[in-house]
């Protein structure tokens, strides 16, 4: 049986202040944790419904503060913000450690002749397209057409630097070499990002006032959520690809790593997991996920309706930019 809540709790208002980056890192280590990545979809079930009953001021006898905030990190990990809808479990951020760590690990370890890259690369680009899909900001639908040009995009831009790159720099330094697969990534990512999420910029997304009303669709809001989207990605591949690699480089160099070659593979990626278990999140909390624009910067006809309906009340607007 529920009960109606007495107290003042509000289970929708942000644990940390999400207007510093220290409280966006706490916010994003707990929906993150890969341990998450593991939760049963039926207690993410019972999570979501605590959520809504709380919002509606409804929760079961006895449930403590506590409980209900690890269902909102539960909730939060595993449902679209937008949509409320469960998200797929390659899609979530909660699997990005793992994920991203089999892959990053597989792309750096092997580099060396084409078809292991093109292999390598196809498999990651498709891993993204995936990711991607699931974080996109869902107000804004994209059709099965848009998604397949978006993946055959993404995964050509990949395979034609990573191969490029790869014959271009045989003669190179071996560390030069090991280099490619970000430089393909992070190609890539500037690439799959915008044209996974065409609509956003085509139709513009829904922008609201502080209190989450909505004020109308805006293309310049979508091309700045895109656009830290990506720099986002970017930075969470960044140090596991470009310092690893001079990492393995003296390693490789040590007797028993000649001798025991089968070791390489398994150390990068354990390694390759030990950067992202902190990148991942650090990378998501760079940007305030509720992201603002000043009504300056808006589109001239977009401002003017909103001029002409509140005045100067809205000094600023805000969307949700996507992960």
């Amino acid at each position: 049986t529920l009960w109606k809540m007495t107290s003042a709790f509000d289970i929708d208002a942000p644990r940390w202040d999400q207007g510093t980056f220290l409280g966006r890192l706490r916010h994003f280590l707990a929906i993150t944790d890969p341990r998450l990545a593991l939760v049963p979809d039926a207690e993410l079930e019972r999570a979501r419904a605590l959520v809504q009953g709380c919002r509606a001021g409804l929760v079961p006898p006895g449930s403590s503060q506590e409980q209900l905030r690890y269902a909102k990190t539960l909730y939060d990990s595993a449902f679209h913000p937008d949509s409320g809808e469960r998200m797929n479990l390659l899609g979530r951020m909660s699997f990005q450690v793992p994920g991203g760590m089999a892959l990053t690990g597989c792309m750096l370890q092997f580099y060396r002749t084409v078809p292991a890259v093109v292999f390598w690369q196809w498999v990651n680009q498709s891993f993204n397209a995936i990711v991607n899909y699931t974080n996109r900001n869902a107000a804004s639908p994209i059709s099965l057409t848009q998604i397949a040009v978006a993946y055959v995009t993404a995964t050509g831009t990949a395979l034609a630097t990573a191969v490029g790159l790869n014959l271009y720099t045989k003669r190179a330094p071996p560390l030069v070499a090991r280099w490619v697969p970000f430089v393909a990534v992070a190609a890539a990512n500037c690439v799959n990002i915008p044209i996974m999420r065409q609509q956003e910029i085509i139709h513009g997304i829904l922008v609201t006032d502080g209190d989450g009303n909505e004020l109308g669709r805006s293309r310049r809001a979508a091309a700045k959520g895109i656009t830290q989207v990506v720099v986002s990605r970017i930075t969470m591949a960044a140090p596991g690809m470009i310092i690893l690699p001079i990492i393995m480089e003296r390693l490789e160099r040590l007797p028993f790593m000649k001798r025991i070659r089968a070791l390489h593979a398994p150390l990068q990626m354990l390694l390759c997991g030990g950067f992202l278990l902190f990148m991942v999140p650090a990378a998501c909390a760079l940007f305030p996920q509720r992201c603002s624009l000043a009504l300056a910067d808006l589109e001239p006809e977009l401002r003017a309706c909103i001029a002409a309906k509140r005045g100067d009340q809205v000094p600023c607007v805000y969307f949700n930019k996507g992960l």
